[in-house]
């Protein structure tokens, strides 16, 4: 089920684990999610491993977890056979531009958590026709924050074979959050969005100033020619 709460017009999703194609649906970008159940990571050396290599998933993910978080975690032994996790931090999401159509029809994943979105044409061609949707992490330094959610180490696996940033880890966790929703089940996107009303204004702002005094090597003002 999903618990939905507003507070000052920001609407706040609690989600069990794996989430129904409903709860996901009543997602609203901009929103808040925190979540409960089982979530695992899984980033390009399981992509490869199973994608590119051919090797069989280690777990029946479709029965347990419809929730892939692209992030190292920050894990040591428990001296008990077991894992502590201090802290869990995202990382970009693009670079997994490749392996995502493929890997949400393998898993039946339809949460992807990350940071900084993926590329916006692969909502539409990617995670729209798999009804998923994009979460990504709260700014910068909330590693230690979600970490406190993690209730313990469901299964680690590949862990002496990839390391600790590439293995596939699944946690058990509760009240996992904050997350932002980037992207929803219609394509819609968070950053694209706000990202369109500050372009549109960029021109604007800038107009009238002067040039610099000073110029480093090959650096423009031409808006067209710009690199970054």
């Amino acid at each position: 089920m999903a618990d939905q709460n507003d507070s000052d017009d920001l609407k706040v999703f609690r989600l069990d684990l794996p989430a129904r194609g409903e709860d996901i649906a009543r997602l609203e970008i901009g929103s808040v999610v925190y979540m409960t159940g089982t979530v695992y990571t899984a980033r390009e050396g399981v992509y490869q491993k199973v994608l590119g290599d051919g090797v069989p998933l280690p777990a029946d993910l479709r029965a347990v977890s419809n929730v892939n978080f692209h992030c190292s975690p920050a894990a040591a032994p428990d001296g008990r056979g077991g894992y502590n996790v201090g802290a869990v931090t995202a990382t970009a999401s693009f670079r997994f531009s490749k392996w995502m159509d493929r890997w949400l029809e393998l898993t039946g994943t339809r949460i992807v958590i990350g940071k900084g979105g993926m590329p916006h044409e692969d909502y539409a061609r990617v995670m729209v026709p798999h009804g998923a949707v994009y979460l990504t992490t709260v700014g910068y330094g909330t590693g230690a924050l979600l970490g406190r959610g993690i209730q313990r180490v469901r299964e680690v696996h590949w862990l002496d074979e990839l390391g600790i940033a590439q293995a596939m880890w699944m946690f058990d966790v509760k009240d996992f959050g904050p997350f932002i929703v980037e992207s929803d089940v219609a394509g819609n996107s968070l950053f694209q969005r706000h990202g369109e009303q500050v372009n549109a204004g960029i021109d604007a702002l800038y107009a009238g100033l002067r040039p610099p005094a000073l110029h480093r090597y090959g650096e423009t003002d031409d808006r067209k020619k710009e690199v970054m």
